[in-house]
């Protein structure tokens, strides 16, 4: 018998552990957005782990900053940052509080909303790619700044939720490096996908930005 995935909301003690112990834990979850143009839940697939000033992949590795103040905690509250002066990419803080370490939220099956989904994501040729890739999964959920900080446990008000859903058994747990990070960073194996998911986005590796001459 194969049972429904678990509606139940995952507390921020799911959140409080290493962020390696949260990272492939995610897979299988279930992410809910509430909007004022209706829900939309996405199956986690891929995720990357960042540890903050101990990883020089993360946004934390030189300090506290305004713009990545979210990531020292509490844990259980999203991280959003805009990269490439275009696109939003969505984060989940992980534990303890003062540490900045955070999940990004690479990839996805969008199972409630896809047809809101596909309003955002006019470009994705099947419903496989609606949420295949970071900035995607944002778009589609129609995540910006205005929801950095935003909480996903035990506020009601919160446009977020994750639920427990169906998580993904470790022998279908796949790792390998971080996409497009470079320098000391590329050698940790800190992106976790379910294997032979058709949502899980293409690696690509570091590739160094040319300066105009």
């Amino acid at each position: 018998m194969i049972l429904a995935p678990d509606r139940t909301p995952l507390t921020r003690d799911f959140f409080d552990r290493p962020v390696l112990e949260v990272a492939p834990d995610l897979l299988g979850r279930v992410l809910v957005r509430d909007s004022d143009d209706g829900p939309i839940e996405v199956r986690l697939t891929e995720v990357e782990a960042y540890a903050g000033e101990a990883d020089p992949g993360s946004h934390a590795y030189r300090g506290r900053t305004p713009r990545n103040d979210v990531m020292f905690g509490p844990p259980g509250h999203v991280y959003v940052y805009f990269t490439y002066g275009m696109w939003h990419c969505m984060n989940l803080v992980t534990g303890p509080e003062g540490e900045a370490s955070a999940v990004l939220l690479r990839a996805g099956e969008i199972t409630v909303g896809a047809e809101l989904a596909r309003t955002r994501r006019l470009s994705a040729r099947n419903d496989k790619e609606l949420a295949k890739g970071p900035a995607r999964l944002a778009t589609a959920l129609a995540v910006d700044r205005s929801l950095d900080g935003a909480d996903l446990c035990g506020d009601p008000a919160s446009p977020f939720r994750l639920l427990a859903g169906t998580p993904v058994e470790a022998d279908q747990v796949s790792e390998g490096p971080r996409t497009g990070v470079g320098g000391e960073g590329s050698v940790h194996p800190w992106r976790f996908w379910t294997a032979n998911d058709p949502t899980v986005s293409p690696y690509r590796a570091h590739v160094p930005r040319r300066r105009r001459t």
